[in-house]
C-alpha cells in the first residue's frame, strides 16, 4: 500500500460531530480561493505553518494535493467555528510551542521557515518507536488538567499536530474535487448489493 492509499485508509478512522449542512457550507466557502488567502482564525504565522503542514501531509502526486482543494482554509474555518474554547486554547498553545521548537532548532522565526524545515521538524515528532507512540496516544486520551507539569508541553504540541493532520484528511476527503476525481463517484447510485468482494469495489466511494 503506497503513502496515498495509507492516508485514504487513515481518513476513515476520523469522525467529527459536525452536521452535514455545516460541512457543506464550509467547503463551499473555501471553493475557488487562491493560496494567498486571509485567515479568519489563524494568525499570519499560524497560517504559514498550517499551509506548509497541509502540503507536507497531502502533497501533490498523481492526485490533487491538500492545497489544490483549499484544505488550509477549511481548517481555519473549522477551528474558528467548531472548536470549543478549551480546544482553541490548547491548539493555540500547541502551535506556539511548535514554533518555539522551530526557533530553537533553526535560530529564526517560524514565519521565515521553508517547507523542508517544517517537514523535518514535523517528522521528528513522529519518527519514534512504538513504546513512545503508545505513551503519546495514552496522554492524548486525557484532559490537560490530568497531566503532570512535564507532560503538558508535549501534550499540547501533539494535540496541535494531530488536529491539523486529522482536519487535513477530513477536509481533503470531503472536498468536491477529491470526491469526484479521486474517489469513486456515482451521483445516481443503483441497487443495493450488500455482498460484493472488496477486490471488485476498487477505490473508496464518495457516496
Amino acid at each position: 500500500m503506497n503513502r496515498r492509499e495509507s492516508i485514504k485508509s487513515l481518513a476513515l478512522s476520523f469522525g467529527y460531530a459536525v452536521s452535514a449542512p455545516a460541512v457543506i457550507s464550509m467547503l463551499k466557502s473555501c471553493t475557488g480561493k487562491e493560496n494567498s488567502w486571509s485567515p479568519v482564525y489563524f494568525s499570519a504565522e499560524e497560517q504559514h505553518v498550517v499551509t506548509h503542514l497541509v502540503d507536507i501531509i497531502l502533497p501533490v502526486t498523481d492526485t490533487p494535493g491538500g492545497l489544490d482543494v483549499n484544505v488550509p482554509q477549511f481548517i481555519d474555518l473549522m477551528c474558528r467555528d467548531m472548536f470549543e474554547a478549551e480546544e482553541k486554547s490548547v491548539l493555540k498553545e500547541g502551535s506556539a510551542l511548535f514554533s518555539a521548537k522551530y526557533n530553537t532548532q533553526y535560530g529564526k522565526e517560524i514565519a521565515m521557515s521553508t517547507k523542508d524545515e517544517i517537514a523535518r521538524l514535523f517528522g521528528s515528532f513522529f519518527d519514534i518507536d512504538a513504546k513512545e507512540q503508545g505513551k503519546i496516544q495514552f496522554a492524548q486520551s486525557k484532559k490537560i488538567e490530568e497531566l503532570v507539569v512535564e507532560e503538558r508541553e508535549p501534550y499540547m504540541i501533539y494535540k496541535f499536530l494531530l488536529n491539523i493532520r486529522s482536519l487535513s484528511l477530513f477536509g481533503y476527503f470531503t472536498s468536491e474535487k477529491v470526491g469526484r476525481e479521486v474517489l469513486n463517484f456515482d451521483p445516481i447510485p443503483g441497487r443495493y448489493e450488500p455482498c460484493v468482494p472488496v477486490s471488485e469495489i476498487g477505490n473508496a466511494w464518495t457516496i
